[in-house]
């Protein structure tokens, strides 16, 4: 097969959805891998790196003019809508509940839109987990920049000093990117608490022990920890649906002026009705005095930890497509099917479908 690796255009995104060690595997197999020229630079990977790995380095318009699948690390972005074919397959971070236009696109071109961030395996998500992982500990970090008050924070060190009390952090949900914010604020010594549903949080609880208070959501829990927290830090998610609105306006009007809101979910939708996607170059807006950090792509701050965690995650379900073609892959893994988001123009994804209001298409009579 031929697979074609594009640069990535999103602002400030310095990853790449394949690393040379990833390009000579694939290669190994058989399968040509076309690299975009200055692809790799953000994240420490030259063309010369990718040469030496038997990958071929090329302009945009060819590769996608040549590649069979496109393998990415963000969404396709309008400028790149054309170089697109019709019938292409796509395999990235596609977060479709949101961005309406982008489906649109995807029915359009009947491209088959596989989604790293809806693939399951064994009730996990395998591709999701490592960006979540680097999100969930960059979410406090973050938060605690912006607390300063040269920022628009409220000058609150969120480690406390000795005979001054730390942050209080609430954490909104209990996966991997609720876990891991949490071990970052307990291990700094913040005030954390979790609120989430699901058995998620008792397992938190057994992991974390008394450096984090859990909690079930409800609204008396979740108006009472937004309104007394410093920091608060969206984790919810719906696989493959849209993050739903759990911090109102009205809520948010009851926060601390100064605070901060991190929305990790923010690609999904996010979970704060205020919430809309930032940049690193642009990453923070204010409304009601709370200051919001909203950027979609969180680990493209990190690009080199970042392109080598998820090309460990990716490269075997990227192997096993070009092993055995993009239909029989989707017919044969239960796991590449559960990636598919739409195909031959149609939706395939329940949650997607159910979130957007388009028809869902179950069966695949062309496979």
């Amino acid at each position: 097969m031929i697979i074609g690796v594009p640069k990535e255009i999103k602002c400030e995104e310095y990853r790449v959805a394949l690393t040379p060690a990833g390009a000579c595997e694939l290669r190994k197999n058989g399968h040509t891998v076309l690299v975009e020229t200055g692809a790799g630079i953000g994240s420490g990977f030259s063309d010369e790196d990718y040469l030496s790995a038997d990958a071929d380095v090329l302009d945009k318009a060819p590769l996608f003019e040549k590649a069979e699948l496109i393998v990415k690390v963000k969404e396709p972005l309008p400028e790149e809508y054309s170089f697109f074919g019709a019938g292409q397959a796509l395999f990235t971070y596609l977060h479709l509940a949101p961005n309406r236009r982008l489906i649109d696109f995807l029915l359009h071109k009947k491209i088959t839109g596989l989604a790293y961030e809806t693939l399951e395996k064994e009730c996990t998500l395998p591709l999701l987990a490592p960006m979540s992982e680097i999100a969930g500990r960059m979410a406090p970090l973050m938060a605690a920049f912006y607390m300063q008050k040269i920022h628009g924070g409220a000058g609150v060190l969120p480690t406390g000093v000795e005979g001054v009390d730390p942050a209080k952090v609430l954490i909104l949900g209990a996966g991997v990117v609720g876990t891991n914010a949490a071990r970052v604020c307990a291990g700094l010594g913040m005030h954390t608490t979790v609120i989430s549903k699901g058995p998620g949080l008792y397992r938190l609880a057994g992991v974390f022990s008394d450096r984090v208070k859990t909690l079930p959501l409800t609204d008396e829990n979740l108006r009472c920890g937004t309104r007394e927290s410093d920091i608060v830090i969206g984790a919810v998610l719906v696989t493959g649906g849209r993050t739903p609105v759990l911090i109102t306006k009205e809520i948010l009007g009851t926060m601390k002026k100064g605070s901060v809101i991190v929305d990790v979910s923010v690609d999904q939708g996010g979970c704060v009705e205020t919430s809309r996607p930032t940049t690193h170059k642009d990453p923070i807006y204010e409304v009601e005095g709370v200051i919001h950090y909203m950027v979609a792509n969180m680990p493209g701050a990190y690009p080199r930890t970042s392109t080598l965690a998820l090309t460990n995650a990716t490269l075997p379900y990227i192997k096993l497509i070009a092993d055995s073609g993009i239909e029989k892959s989707i017919k044969g893994s239960t796991e590449i099917r559960s990636a598919l988001n739409t195909f031959q123009g149609r939706i395939t994804n329940k949650s997607l479908a159910e979130s957007t209001g388009f028809l869902f298409s179950e069966t695949f009579p062309e496979i």
